[in-house]
């Protein structure tokens, strides 16, 4: 038995992965947008399937291109009844599905850049992030694909322009109905929007309210939100307003209790933003005009697909129904198409010491993989 346990663990080669059959986008699409829908949301599940469950690398990438260049979603699309539009399903589990299915998307970075290209998409998404309640999965996928999308700085200046900070500030001021996956995405999502200079300034407008809901953070017992909590504090205290509002709440005594119980990386962390707190620096150029760098289409080269996009499926096959890959290779079989394209090298990441906090736009799935 444990020989048969260490085979199934090694590592598949990547010449023993086979490239998994076209389908038929055509008849695919429009099932998506006029089947019944259950075949709805199985199809969704099944495409889904065929992003999260395939091997990273020559598979994956196959699966994504097809996608992408078949305009799965209809993100090139201005018709009424695309498949976006699904997302405004009156049924509940449609609405999970193409949530999770989005933020699959989200989770690969050439997914983020086909995703940005709809001009209405992140309007969709802030829409249901405040209409959907919010201990459901489709609200914790829309969250989880918005956090994803922060990576990429225009996005990012659309989400600080529709005041998305405020939005996330008055969310984490409850945590008690939030999973571990929406504090750890809430959490890092408002980290993100907090590094550039318009978040901040946003920040500089509530300090009080954003200083006293992330003080309260940093005692969470899920510790896995700290680095976004720290990372958040550090950047707003760049601001001398903020500082001093920090100041006269106290700021500095607060953090020195954390420091008494933090492991060694968070107390080395947090003695960065004490010092941040105590400078005396004048508000930094570069901190109103960082905007303005040229730079709106580099982004965080950030690759990874969550076990979370596939927990608790609520849709599960009866006798004699189709779902998952034998969905999809017995009704939407298409003509072989596959063409090997090399993978468009983006932006690599910036590994920086761990022991300051991050001033770089990350994902909670990521950081946990580069530093764990």
């Amino acid at each position: 038995a444990s020989t048969m346990l260490r085979a199934s663990l090694a590592p598949v080669k990547m010449q023993d992965v086979p490239l998994l059959p076209s389908l038929d986008y055509e008849k695919l699409k429009k099932d998506l947008i006029t089947g019944n829908d259950r075949l709805k949301a199985f199809l969704l599940q099944a495409l889904r399937w065929r992003l999260t469950k395939s091997y990273p690398g020559e598979q994956r990438d196959t699966v994504l291109q097809a996608y992408i260049s078949n305009d799965l979603l209809d993100c090139h699309s201005n018709c009424q009844r695309s498949v976006l539009r699904l997302l405004h399903s009156t049924s509940v589990v449609v609405r999970q599905y193409m949530a999770r299915l989005i933020n699959a998307f989200a989770s690969l970075s050439e997914g983020r850049v086909y995703l940005s290209q709809n001009p209405t998409l992140l309007q969709m998404l802030e829409e249901r992030l405040k209409a959907e309640d919010k201990d459901s999965l489709t609200w914790e996928n829309v969250l989880g694909a918005l956090q994803k999308f922060s990576l990429r700085r225009a996005l990012q200046s659309a989400m600080i322009k529709d005041g998305l900070i405020f939005w996330l500030v008055d969310v984490l001021t409850d945590t008690d109905c939030l999973s571990d996956y929406t504090l750890a995405y809430s959490v890092a999502l408002l980290m993100n929007l907090c590094l550039r200079s318009a978040g901040k300034n946003m920040c500089a407008g509530i300090a009080n309210h954003v200083l006293r809901v992330l003080s309260d953070l940093l005692g969470h017992e899920n510790h896995e939100i700290q680095p976004y909590v720290n990372g958040a504090l550090y950047s707003i205290l760049a601001i001398p307003s903020v500082r001093e509002e920090a100041r006269a709440m106290g700021m500095e005594e607060i953090l020195r209790c954390f420091v008494k119980e933090g492991s060694a990386e968070m107390i080395r962390q947090t003695e960065f933003i004490i010092k941040q707190l105590n400078s005396e620096e004048p508000l930094n150029d570069g901190i109103v005009s960082d905007d303005e760098e040229e730079e709106n289409n580099k982004e965080e080269d950030h690759d990874i697909m969550e076990a979370d996009l596939d927990k608790d499926e609520v849709l599960q096959p009866q006798l004699g129904e189709l779902a998952g890959e034998k969905l999809l290779t017995t009704e939407y079989l298409g003509i072989m198409t596959h063409t090997p394209k090399t993978k468009k090298k983006l932006f690599p990441g910036v590994h920086q010491s761990i022991d300051e906090p991050l001033q770089r736009p990350v994902t909670p799935s990521y950081h946990r993989t580069v530093y764990p």
